[in-house]
């Protein structure tokens, strides 16, 4: 890596990919490159690529700049299924859940069948035969259809051959966080309260509504009042996109990237790095736009209901 000796970033910079050098105690240099996500109180802190982060001091600077994005901006970050998997139920958490071995049944008033259905990853200390039953009767007794959302591929085989239907095949998306939050988010209010309004411009509505959508380690809603919302759950190197909504009449007006990146800014500041969401495979109109945005594809998952 090759530096001319001249300090070139400002906190402006802050979500921008940066190379810095630094220099030592003992002597000698250390260089880092990543996204640099604060600078308070005379410290940097840098993500890199790899989601390790680094602290720098700026008395230590003795160089640095911003670099181009470059296509790793848009690389998956490294991630397995299972974290995904408890991220994502820390942003979406159902009123009642009960442990069936690594399985998790949840109910909250049948508010989304993600919020309402069994999560079936890992073992469930049982046949799985037997635990299918069991998940069929702990919803029976409240009165709700029975729904697994499932991803393992033996899982699927057998739930096919006992029957049960397949409805939904979601799409659980990952991405870089900092090309979000280089986007325009001008005239987006942020808050921490779910307010009626912003329920009023949400498609969907039910009994157990805003408990799961106030759930999660640190919640954001957006708006653009009278236009459109969003919400953003932020939990450790994770960003969490969900209920983006444009009302029809402002379409096609990047309403939707620019709820996605005052969110995505509001997460830098919280120290995240990576973005998640999950799309419907049938939507065809979000998954281009994510595309573009460099959020991909990680796994698929599919909601099973049972048959009576």
């Amino acid at each position: 890596m090759s530096f001319r000796f001249e300090v070139r970033i400002t906190p402006t910079d802050i979500g921008k990919r940066v190379s810095v050098r630094s220099l030592l105690p003992d002597g000698r240099f250390t260089d880092a490159v990543g996204t640099l996500d604060s600078w308070t109180d005379g410290e940097l802190l840098i993500t890199r690529k790899s989601g390790e982060q680094v602290t720098v001091s700026e008395s230590a600077l003795v160089a640095g700049k911003v670099v181009p994005a470059a296509p790793v901006r848009h690389r998956t970050p490294a991630v397995d299924i299972p974290e995904l998997a408890r991220v994502a139920a820390n942003s979406w958490q159902a009123a009642e859940t009960e442990q069936l071995g690594d399985w998790l049944l949840r109910a909250a008033g049948g508010f989304t069948r993600r919020a309402n259905s069994a999560f079936a990853l890992g073992d469930p200390g049982l046949p799985v035969e037997q635990a299918l039953d069991r998940v069929r009767d702990w919803y029976a007794a409240r009165e709700q259809p029975a729904y697994v959302q499932a991803i393992e591929p033996a899982l699927l085989t057998e739930l096919d051959r006992l029957g049960w239907e397949r409805e939904i095949t979601t799409e659980v998306r990952v991405g870089a966080l900092a090309p979000l939050a280089d986007r325009p988010g001008d005239g987006v209010e942020l808050s921490r309260t779910l307010t009626d309004e912003w329920l009023r411009h949400y498609n969907r509505t039910g009994a157990g509504a805003r408990q799961v959508l106030t759930s999660g380690p640190s919640v954001w809603f957006a708006s653009v009042p009278g236009k459109a919302i969003g919400r953003c759950v932020i939990d450790g190197r994770w960003a969490g996109f969900m209920a983006i909504e444009v009302a029809p009449e402002h379409r096609r007006q990047g309403l939707a990237t620019t709820i996605m990146a005052a969110l995505a800014q509001q997460a830098l500041t919280e120290r995240a790095s990576a973005a998640w969401l999950s799309v419907e495979t049938d939507n065809d109109a979000a998954r281009p736009l994510y595309d573009r945005l460099g959020v991909t594809a990680h796994h698929v998952y599919h909601h099973y209901r049972a048959q009576s």
